[in-house]
């Protein structure tokens, strides 16, 4: 299966998520996502949580790494495609906005499709070079990665 097998093929649909995303399109961005989307940052990671809702989604993750990094890209390097599943071998760039440190981190996206809309998202990534260039503890902008995981609901 091809990226471009019709606007609303799973791999076309993530496709356009990373393109907003890049593009620092928000509108679009919560164009491909279900109104009911599960959106799961990984345990260790800055953001760790689950968002619901498109403008949960793009104000609980978007806009904060927005804040705090300048530069943040999701480079989506391979797609893997199993029906409505739809997993993505990445990595972010991005430059720490308080410490001035790069990062360039492998990083492994799960995404399930429905109706031509993100319905769940699941990261996977090293979260210790992550917060690793966010500067020491104590700083304010780092979770302890031993803390139990937050439910976030930003936003209708």
């Amino acid at each position: 299966m091809g990226l471009t097998d019709g606007v609303d093929a799973p791999a076309a649909v993530v496709r356009r998520q990373y393109l907003a995303s890049a593009a620092g399109d928000l509108e679009a961005l919560r164009a491909t996502l279900a109104p009911d989307v599960e959106w799961t940052e990984m345990a260790g990671f800055p953001l760790a949580g689950t968002y619901r809702t498109p403008a949960g989604v793009t104000a609980g993750v978007m806009e904060r790494l927005g804040a705090e990094w300048r530069e943040w890209t999701a480079h989506d390097d391979h797609y893997v495609v199993d029906g409505e599943n739809v997993v993505v071998l990445a990595r972010y760039t991005a430059v720490n906005k308080a410490t001035d440190s790069p990062i360039d981190v492998r990083v492994a996206h799960h995404f399930v499709v429905r109706g031509g809309l993100i319905v769940r998202f699941e990261q996977f990534v090293d979260t210790a070079l992550v917060r690793d260039a966010m500067g020491p503890a104590g700083t304010g902008k780092v979770r302890d990665a031993s803390s139990s995981e937050v439910t976030a609901t930003v936003g209708a």
